[in-house]
This record gives structure tokens, C-alpha cells and sequence, in this order.
């Protein structure tokens, strides 16, 4: 059975409304978005079917979701596992991330409403809560709360798939980096980037998300460097 950190901070859910297959899906996703299932993990269909008290067919669909979405890996003799980052793959995810999430801030500036910006600030405050209190898991849901709801307001679906796609691949790392460095150290670019959007200015929204990436992902860069699995 795989075991799975569980805290009391609030992430993003599904209603309960929403098909059982589907919100199987969206658990066992956010399971690896936000690190609790670190790199190189083995996983299996019994193993997330008891952890998560679900039924064997809605996690296999899952699984074979998140393969197609490079956030699983399938290794062969029915092996899956949670991706290992290279330094070939880390470079390959900075350039991608820096290309994609500049472009979609810089769109989101010129059409974003006070009303979302009121938003992102009380998202952003709840996020320097879980710096200051150490608050691993509140960090990586806050943080991406912040960068999605940005990223919603560019009308740029197809950008945003692709964005979404890459913070798959990258969570479980950003984990292990925050375990390691501890959370005051973590990248938060976001009162500058926030001021842009009240300016409307995009060149200096696309600059304030590209410097938040780069901190960010120098950090796991570093603990690639110094030995740790990613």
C-alpha cells in the first residue's frame, strides 16, 4: 500500500457531483502535483485502490490518464513509477515552463479583472502563511492555486493544457526541494508580478513569472547537482 501524507490544508477538489472515475483521477493527481509521491516511486493499481479507498477500475483508467500526461511512467512488466528528473529533463522543463507560463501572465495582464487580482492577493497571502509557518504541502497548493489563476485569465486553453502538463512533471521534485531547503527559501515572485497586473503591464508580468521559474527551478537544480533524486 502506498502510503499518502494527508493534511488539513484546503486544496483545489471536485464536487461531489462529479463522476467517481473523475474524481479518482483528480486525487491521485494532486497526489503527485503536490509531492506526495515522490520520484522513483513505484505505484500500483492495488496500492492506490487501498490508499485511496477506490475501486480497481476508476484507478486504472487514472493511471493510464496521468501515462498519457508524463506524470507516470510505464516501465514495462505492468512497472509503473513516478518520473525521475534528469538534468536533461530539468533543462528541457525550465525552457518549456519559461516560454509557456511567460507568455501566458503577459496575455493575462492585458485582460485581467480587479475582481480575479483581489483573488490572487488573498491566494498569495495564504501562501506567505505557509512559508512562515513551514507549511510544506500549503505552499505547493497555494502556489498553484496562484500561477493557474493567472493562467485562467489568458483565454489561451491550449498554452495552459501544456503548462499544466509540466508542473506535473516538476511536482514531486519541488517537494523533495521544499523537505530539503525549508519553505523561507522558497521562490515567490508574486507580489511582482501582481503589481504588474494591476498595471496591466505585460512585458513586466512575463519578466516577473520567468524570474519565479528560474529561482525555483535553480533550486532543484541544486539538489541535482549535490546527489538528490529528483
Amino acid at each position: 500500500m502506498i502510503s499518502v501524507e494527508r493534511t488539513a490544508t484546503k486544496q483545489p477538489t471536485l464536487k461531489e457531483s462529479a463522476p467517481v472515475h473523475e474524481q479518482v483521477y483528480q486525487d491521485i493527481r494532486s497526489g503527485i502535483l503536490f509531492g506526495e509521491m515522490t520520484p522513483g516511486q513505484a505505484v500500483t493499481i492495488q496500492g492506490l485502490a487501498q490508499s485511496r479507498n477506490a475501486g480497481i477500475t476508476p484507478v486504472r483508467e487514472a493511471i493510464r490518464r496521468l501515462i498519457s500526461e508524463g506524470a507516470l511512467l510505464f516501465q514495462g512488466n505492468r512497472r509503473v513509477s513516478v518520473p525521475v528528473l534528469s538534468h536533461s529533463d530539468l533543462e528541457q522543463v525550465v525552457f518549456l515552463r519559461k516560454s509557456i507560463e511567460s507568455e501566458l501572465a503577459g496575455r493575462a495582464a492585458r485582460q485581467i479583472s480587479a475582481p480575479v487580482i483581489e483573488t490572487l492577493t488573498q491566494i498569495d497571502s495564504a501562501l506567505d502563511r505557509a512559508i512562515t509557518t513551514g507549511d510544506v504541502r500549503g505552499y505547493l497548493v497555494q502556489n498553484y492555486r496562484f500561477h493557474t489563476t493567472v493562467y485562467a485569465q489568458a483565454n489561451a486553453q491550449v498554452l495552459a493544457e501544456l503548462a499544466e502538463r509540466l508542473w506535473l512533471r516538476f511536482g514531486p521534485a519541488m517537494r523533495v526541494v521544499c523537505g530539503r531547503f525549508g519553505t523561507q527559501n522558497l521562490p515567490d515572485r508574486h507580489k511582482q508580478l501582481l503589481t504588474a497586473l494591476a498595471n496591466q503591464d505585460s512585458a513586466a508580468a512575463s519578466l516577473a513569472v520567468t524570474r519565479d521559474i528560474e529561482q525555483g527551478m535553480d533550486m532543484i537544480a541544486e539538489g541535482l547537482t549535490i546527489g538528490t533524486r529528483f
